[in-house]
């Protein structure tokens, strides 16, 4: 199964609370892989980054630290104008690693504003690799995931496919995999609780 994972692929969301970082946390123990999320809000409530860690319970040279981290939960554009900060792509580089798979996960979906001009889509088009679309399983979905699929392949951008993340729902399911021409990669629905045993269970879906 880890072949079928690229050595470096992006995971974003179709919005923000759809998942990201639980999945990102899954292929993250399951392939054993590096993480880094590059741009980080709210950090004030915690870091992504300390919950992969925690959760995995992987050594730190699985984990990188973020480009720019920001205390409030906002957008990245608003959080960093807080602080008196504008937010320059091009300053973030992608870290090099030793291990075979490196976990990129984003801020929020794919339009989020990252500066006065830019938006997730601009970083993602910089950087250049597969992305992997996280999507809810609740009602709203399926218009959401459609037009994040739509709008990475008019960027031009391959899409990996896409990871269910919620109750199982084989209506929503089905309607992305056919009206997005895309795969459904898994179907992760709630875990118990997040620990390498759950992560390792729920990895198994991507198998």
């Amino acid at each position: 199964m880890h072949n079928a994972f690229p050595s470096q692929f992006f995971v974003t969301g179709t919005g923000t609370d759809v998942g990201k970082t639980v999945v990102s946390a899954i292929l993250t123990y399951g392939l054993k892989a590096a993480y880094w999320k590059p741009i980080q809000t709210g950090s004030e409530y915690g870091t992504d980054t300390f919950f992969v860690k925690k959760a995995t319970q992987l050594p730190d040279h699985h984990f990188f630290s973020e480009a720019y981290c920001f205390s409030k939960p906002l957008s990245p554009h608003a959080a960093a104008k807080l602080e008196g900060v504008e937010i320059d792509l091009d300053l973030i580089k992608i870290p090099q690693t030793s291990l075979p798979h490196l976990i990129l996960e984003g801020a929020g979906g794919i339009l989020v504003p990252l500066n006065s001009d830019q938006t997730l889509l601009d970083l993602l088009r910089l950087l250049n690799i597969p992305i992997l679309i996280v999507a809810s399983t609740t009602l709203g979905t399926i218009n959401h995931t459609l037009m994040t699929i739509e709008c990475l392949r008019n960027a031009g951008i391959s899409i990996l496919g896409v990871v269910m993340n919620g109750p199982k729902n084989d209506v929503n399911a089905h309607a992305i995999s056919h009206y997005g021409k895309v795969t459904i990669l898994a179907e992760i629905e709630p875990l118990a609780s997040v620990s390498p045993q759950h992560l390792l269970h729920a990895y198994q879906a991507f198998c």
